[in-house]
């Protein structure tokens, strides 16, 4: 946060809202973080949206200046994250993804022993093997956008993992779901944090801002019955595509316009599926889309030069906001 003010050239009482992304912690951990650089009484809103709790401040601070409500807001997320894979914490109520998870498993039935593995692995691992039955890919597929990451992470020295690693790397490190999902393809629990200012062109103007960097447009979506009718809906698909199509047509540009793309890799199925759900390549194209390295330099695109969350690390409530960086 502090970095982010100091980009800005503003103090913390030149803020006039605060929106705190983070999903493990206690309320108003918000108020504390801010707290702890001074008590500046500006309104602070706590966030918590699972891995979209960072993009969800975005949008909310985003919306608060366009709205001409306030002319600077500050948007900041920060994990604390435990060993291991996700797990629930509030084993003694009803998961919020109980319903979607019996429908994924009852579109795709699962023999109870790969039910073993975390609830995250089994969604998108189920996803992976959907489309690689739909558009006869290969495990390799995802293995090669795990070392396309993992190069890129080599340039970004925030990111957690930079060393190279080669497709035996990825295809021989631990099982973790469907015979194909392995630990390389499944990204981190990391501890982090990001931070943003949004001013008014008014405000940045009038306090020596810079007035370069524009949010050009911001798409949000969440699930509806189709959910229910593929399991890559259940992890997305659908919902990427409806909040894109918003971005693309706010911001007057289509996919063929973009040269830079950070996008959600959690698992790399869930990357190959976003491809596609942006409008990167066509629908079952990815495998050849990887092939050309349309997905890197010297390709159509580059995707995750940050090294993604798959090498950068997952920080939950920070993520949205470390990919806007």
């Amino acid at each position: 946060m502090k970095l982010a003010l100091s980009d800005a050239g503003l103090a913390l009482t030149d803020i006039q809202q605060g929106y705190a992304s983070y999903v493990y912690g206690d309320s108003a951990c918000g108020q504390k973080v801010i707290n702890e650089l001074g008590m500046p009484g500006f309104p602070i809103f706590n966030v918590n949206n699972n891995c979209s709790s960072g993009s969800s401040a975005i949008f909310l601070a985003r919306q608060a200046v366009e709205s001409g409500l306030v002319d600077c807001a500050l948007a900041f997320g920060f994990e604390q994250m435990q060993p291991g894979a996700l797990g629930s914490h509030w084993d003694d109520r009803t998961s919020p993804a109980k319903e979607t998870y019996e429908a994924l498993l009852s579109v795709r039935p699962t023999p109870p022993e790969q039910l073993q593995a975390p609830p995250a692995a089994i969604m998108f691992g189920l996803a992976g093997a959907e489309y690689m039955e739909t558009y006869d890919a290969k495990p390799d597929l995802f293995a090669r956008v795990a070392v396309k990451t993992r190069t890129h992470a080599g340039r970004n020295p925030h990111a957690v993992f930079r060393d190279p690693i080669t497709l035996k790397d990825v295809e021989n490190s631990p099982m973790v779901f469907g015979g194909f999902l392995t630990r390389l393809m499944c990204c981190p629990p990391t501890c982090g944090a990001a931070a943003a200012v949004f001013v008014s062109e008014a405000f940045a103007k009038r306090h020596g801002c810079r007035t370069d960097v524009v949010i050009a447009g911001q798409g949000m979506a969440t699930d509806m019955e189709n959910i229910y009718e593929q399991t890559r809906n259940a992890v997305g698909r659908d919902n990427t595509i409806r909040a894109s199509q918003i971005a693309y047509e706010q911001a007057g540009l289509g996919p063929e316009d973009v040269d830079l793309v950070e996008l959600h890799d959690c698992f790399t199925p869930n990357e190959v599926i976003t491809y596609e759900g942006l409008g990167l390549c066509g629908e079952g194209e990815a495998t050849r889309f990887v092939a050309d390295g349309d997905n890197t330099y010297g390709g159509e695109f580059v995707v995750n030069p940050s090294g993604g969350l798959m090498s950068k690390g997952h920080p939950i409530g920070a993520t949205g906001l470390a990919q806007c960086f």
